[in-house]
């Protein structure tokens, strides 16, 4: 069907253009979607075998949807990803403002007019983009905004009493008539602004300063919730949960590897900038696994969630931290060291709620921990359990690394210097490249560096090793040294 050229009412009734409910149009789209194999929930990763078969069935039962989970966990992506499922083009009677049907039309404006002009109303096409309305839920929400109230310079302009419909000025709600309506934050809606929806829901009545208009609204809404803002900010009145036909629980990724892919995805990352630095997959694990640790942390408010936008963000500082020592040594490319997660620290501190303990830790030190721990996590993983390095009598790869700060003391690495100068101080540890060769042999070798330093990291978090730092960079040492 061309709808550049179907303008008028009769033309529509001509076409093969038939009436459906938003529903009953998401419904249909799904169906051939899934049997073409095809899915409108491009981007959205890690839910393959949990949430979006759940959502699936919710539009297939013709439900409105709430979405319940802690933040960053891509509510508002579904949501809007639903749009994909709308007919690309739709059909309204021209100058409606709630996107009246003409096959079905529900507004006095609408009825009037086709009752008027017949089969030469005039018909305008909407986008699929534009049948997407979204609301967030703030305390200051009125009824006015979301359904409507009487317009008093309308009255007056069209010299109209204020019996006569056409004196109200819809709200956010009958202007998204055939469309999807998200409401953000549920919870955080007052109650009466939540009782002023069950109609809506249930029966389509809308109710607007003593009129009682018998409108069948067609919408399909969308809710987002967090479960902590249950106790901390509002609730869901039952009567509204109870008109809600699916409440569908979101999590955040369950392994490093989905949570990379997410990283990777939404990261704003300059490509030329991507191209002069080089990340090791050690250093994006650390990054992610920073996020792991942080959600069993007993310093941070676990209720409070982890949003994926913190390694997001975080991955965008590391990079930035690099491009600032390119900047400042000259060099066109280099790859990230360990000293750069210092620069993540402001994407750590700014994103996690802390406890008591982790108040008195303090916001630093908390995400100087969880960086430590996560460095912890993945030398176990990778390397060797720290606990199963010294066996007694039993000379190791590891007692020849903290031998040889014994005899090479005051060891030094300075985070700006270029990349030769770096690679040449890294490179005269020797006991390194025996570790590496044991551990990691296959090892690409534009990872080593970093593999090398990550070792040296790891071994001060299990104080095997010493690291102190000064205003150029770090100096490491045996612990013997240092008194332990």
């Amino acid at each position: 069907m061309d709808h550049n050229k179907i303008k008028t009412l009769g033309a529509l009734k001509k076409s093969d253009y038939k009436y459906k409910s938003i529903k009953d149009e998401l419904r249909t789209n799904l169906i051939n979607m899934l049997k073409e194999k095809k899915t409108p929930f491009s981007g959205i990763i890690g839910y393959d075998a949990t949430v979006i078969p759940q959502l699936q069935r919710a539009i297939l039962a013709k439900h409105n949807i709430n979405l319940l989970g802690l933040r960053g966990q891509a509510k508002t992506r579904i949501a809007r990803s639903l749009v994909n499922l709308l007919d690309e083009w739709m059909p309204v009677v021209a100058g409606s403002e709630i996107n009246d049907d003409p096959l079905k039309p529900i507004s006095k404006y609408a009825i009037d007019k086709i009752a008027a002009e017949g089969d030469k109303t005039p018909v305008e096409w909407i986008h699929r983009d534009k049948r997407f309305f979204e609301k967030l839920a703030t305390p200051d929400v009125t009824v006015a905004d979301l359904i409507g109230d009487v317009d008093p310079i309308k009255a007056a302009t069209l010299k109209l009493t204020y019996a006569d419909e056409r004196v109200i000025h819809y709200g956010m709600i009958p202007r998204a008539n055939r469309s999807i309506f998200v409401i953000n934050e549920l919870p955080d809606l007052q109650a009466r602004i939540q009782v002023a929806l069950f109609n809506i829901l249930q029966e389509g009545d809308v109710q607007i300063r003593g009129f009682q208009i018998r409108m069948e609204l067609d919408l399909q809404f969308v809710f987002t919730a967090n479960p902590e803002d249950y106790t901390n900010r509002g609730s869901i009145v039952t009567p509204l949960k109870d008109r809600i036909g699916s409440q569908i629980l979101t999590h955040y990724p369950i392994t490093r590897d989905i949570s990379k892919e997410i990283t990777a995805q939404e990261a704003k990352v300059d490509k030329l900038l991507a191209g002069n630095i080089h990340v090791p997959e050690l250093a994006k694990d650390i990054l992610e696994q920073i996020s792991f640790e942080a959600r069993k942390s007993e310093f941070i408010d676990a209720k409070s969630g982890i949003s994926a936008r913190m390694t997001i963000t975080a991955y965008e500082n590391l990079l930035s931290t690099a491009e600032l020592r390119l900047l400042k040594s000259g060099d066109q490319k280099t790859g990230i060291r360990m000293s750069d997660l210092l620069g993540i620290i402001p994407a750590i501190t700014g994103k996690v709620e802390l406890v008591y303990e982790g108040e008195q830790e303090g916001a630093e030190g908390v995400a100087n921990l969880l960086i430590g721990n996560a460095i912890k996590s993945l030398f176990d993983e990778n390397f060797v359990e720290i606990k199963k390095l010294s066996k007694p009598g039993q000379y190791d790869d590891f007692d020849q690394l903290t031998e040889w700060f014994i005899n090479n003391p005051g060891f030094e690495l300075e985070n700006e210097v270029n990349e030769k100068t770096f690679e040449k101080a890294i490179n005269q540890i020797k006991p390194l490249d025996n570790i590496l060769e044991k551990y990691q042999p296959e090892l690409a070798k534009k990872d080593r560096l970093f593999a090398k330093e990550f070792v040296l990291w790891a071994l001060v978090e299990y104080k095997k090793l010493a690291k102190k730092r000064f205003a150029e960079g770090y100096e490491f040492e045996d612990n013997i040294l240092r008194g332990y």
